[in-house]
C-alpha cells in the first residue's frame, strides 16, 4: 500500500510526500492561493495525460517504433449540467511514417492506463481522525 504524507506549509499551498519526491501544489489566485505550483485537480488530470502517453510511449519504444513527433493532447470536456467534466478526449499525433498497421494497438495499449482504469472502477473512500 503507498503511504503519502501531506503537509500544509502556508497559504493555499499544500505539499504530498511520495516516495522520496515532494510534489507541490496551490491554488490559483482566483481561489485564494499564489499559483506557484499546479493545483490538485490540474495534477488529477496531468496523471491521466501521462499515464496515457507512457502506454503510448512503451508501445513504441517495444516495437521500436521512432517516437520522434508522439504528442498526446488531452481535452477535458464540460458537462455543464453535472458542473464537472462529461467527457476526456484523447488526441494522438503520431511520427511521420507511423504503420497503420498499429494504429488500433496503440489505442489499446493507451487505454490499459491504470490512472483510467482506476477512475472507472473507482475505489472505496475513507476518512477517519487520528487523535
Amino acid at each position: 500500500m503507498e503511504n503519502i504524507k501531506v503537509t500544509f506549509p502556508g497559504g493555499k499551498r499544500i505539499d504530498a510526500q511520495v516516495g522520496d519526491f515532494t510534489i507541490q501544489t496551490d491554488q490559483s489566485i482566483k481561489y485564494g492561493g499564489e499559483a506557484s505550483a499546479p493545483a490538485p485537480f490540474d495534477l488529477f488530470l496531468g496523471s491521466i495525460a501521462t499515464c496515457a502517453g507512457i502506454f503510448a510511449w512503451n508501445f513504441c519504444e517495444m516495437r521500436h517504433l521512432s517516437t520522434e513527433g508522439l504528442v498526446l493532447n488531452m481535452e477535458c470536456v464540460d458537462d455543464p449540467q453535472k458542473k464537472m467534466i462529461g467527457e476526456i478526449r484523447f488526441n494522438l499525433t503520431l511520427p511521420e511514417g507511423f504503420p497503420e498497421k498499429y494504429h488500433q494497438g496503440i489505442i489499446r495499449a493507451m487505454e490499459q492506463c491504470a490512472v483510467k482504469r482506476h477512475m472507472q472502477q473507482s475505489p472505496e473512500f475513507t476518512v477517519k481522525i487520528n487523535s
